[in-house]
């Protein structure tokens, strides 16, 4: 057993522990005040004329809240044991169902609702739930603290909570069980049941300021939409059809008529002002050494290409064509999704990878829209800019703003001040002297230069 599923146990156990910091605090705070009240007034010495009905007032008061406390945490272990009963007879447990709001114009956030049937709440005391998820990774606790009765009713079906939930990276999670805690009204207590909860989630992308460009779809069809510029259709020299009277006799295809004996005759370019489909491709291709793949700047560095190519998204898709979006990677998508649910869960679950380079990937005779990041390869992105044509857009995501410090002496205040909070603040200080931070820099120089001497319309993120 190595030491990280050591350290799982350890803290898999600990969430039985009953007693928490409150406990220490309120023992002492009791003991103190018990003291203050309850020591006799030494011998020699002559109370104030005010002592005694101070004493008297601190007594009730300490009384009344230990009262009060008492009737929490015994209601704390009514609510608890009437709960495992539930759980044996009736088979009782957390409910959790994950919704996402990806609404437009509006901020894409996760939510957690949870739902506990039949449970009762302590007097004035608290239920709270856990969830695991992944290798061995918690969220923060959430409440349930309302109530849901049956219809017509004033009897308390189940107790439920809505929580926004934060998650460090953009992709979908695997559920592996939680926790369901009571507590009383100051936390002495906190009594844990394990809860058999699976499934999947994911956390959706954020949108980011952007402002978009003039973009026109290459792809017909319908003709719905009617556009400025001529747009070539399908069957340039690919297609054939029967020869007819009028046809050009130098469109012939002589080979079929020497195989088969039948006159066909090549179908010409065509152009009609129509479009109806604007492709929209995001390319997720890391050129780089493979021990950076699994490097958490890589990580943070993908939550922040999500969140652009999410909000590039959310800016096309507000224009009058219908946006496709072209994926690099294969996911398994429920149907019942709209077409904006699906793309948002689609680009949260993408990931870094080697397997399909542009080349591969984009399509310029449709694809009117393309992203890029850093750590795309820069020859294959040259190649593939002079297929493209100048109504063609490229988004250039500059990874390196991922760890930009927006204020002046951030880097200072948190090297002697303060403490980094999360992955993103520490990786933030330490990409500042990483060795990485030259090459990508470099990287994006020549990008860019690429974009500048290339005939696309091209922006930076």
């Amino acid at each position: 057993m190595n030491w990280k599923q050591t350290k799982w146990k350890i803290k898999y156990a600990w969430q039985y522990f009953p007693f928490t910091l409150n406990t220490l605090l309120c023992v002492g705070a009791g003991w103190g005040a018990w003291y203050l009240l309850y020591t006799p007034t030494p011998k020699g010495e002559e109370p104030s004329a005010f002592l005694p009905f101070i004493i008297i007032m601190g007594k009730m008061v300490l009384w009344f809240l230990s009262g009060l406390v008492g009737l929490s945490i015994v209601s704390t272990f009514i609510s608890f044991f009437y709960y495992l009963w539930l759980r044996k007879k009736k088979g009782a447990h957390l409910q959790v169902a994950f919704t996402t709001d990806t609404r437009k114009g509006k901020k894409s956030k996760l939510f957690l609702n949870a739902r506990l049937d039949g449970a009762i709440r302590p007097v004035l005391g608290f239920v709270k739930g856990r969830l695991f998820y992944d290798d061995h990774l918690m969220t923060e606790r959430f409440g349930l603290l309302s109530s849901k009765r049956k219809e017509q009713s004033l009897r308390r079906e189940a107790i439920t909570g809505r929580s926004r939930m934060e998650l460090p990276d953009i992709k979908e999670y695997e559920l592996r069980g939680g926790f369901v805690y009571f507590q009383d009204m100051l936390h002495i207590f906190s009594l844990a049941v394990a809860q058999p909860i699976a499934g999947h989630f994911y956390q959706p992308p954020v949108l980011q300021e952007q402002e978009g460009d003039e973009v026109s779809p290459k792809k017909t069809e319908n003709m719905d939409v009617r556009i400025e510029q001529l747009r070539r259709v399908e069957g340039e020299h690919l297609s054939y059809k029967d020869f007819e009277a009028g046809d050009d006799v130098r469109r012939i295809v002589w080979k079929v008529y020497a195989r088969n004996r039948e006159l066909v005759v090549r179908v010409p370019e065509m152009y009609e002002p129509y479009a109806s489909h604007l492709y929209f491709y995001a390319s997720f291709h890391a050129a780089v050494k493979a021990q950076w793949m699994g490097e958490g700047y890589l990580k943070e560095m993908l939550n922040y290409y999500k969140n652009y190519i999410w909000t590039v998204y959310d800016t096309l898709s507000k224009k009058e064509w219908e946006v496709r979006y072209i994926s690099d990677q294969s996911f398994a998508i429920l149907d019942q999704l709209t077409e904006t649910e699906r793309v948002a869960r689609v680009i949260s679950n993408s990931s870094w990878h080697k397997d399909m380079g542009l080349p591969q990937y984009f399509n310029p005779r449709t694809g009117a829209v393309l992203c890029v990041s850093s750590l795309t390869d820069p020859q294959e992105l040259t190649n593939l800019l002079d297929r493209c044509d100048t109504s063609t857009v490229v988004y250039f995501v500059k990874l390196s703003r991922t760890f930009r410090h927006f204020v002046p002496l951030t880097l200072l205040s948190r090297l002697i001040f303060s403490a980094p909070q999360d992955r993103l603040s520490r990786l933030r200080t330490r990409f500042t002297f990483s060795p990485m931070r030259v090459q990508l820099q470099r990287k994006e120089r020549e990008i860019e230069d690429i974009l500048k001497k290339s005939n696309v319309i091209s922006g930076v993120l």
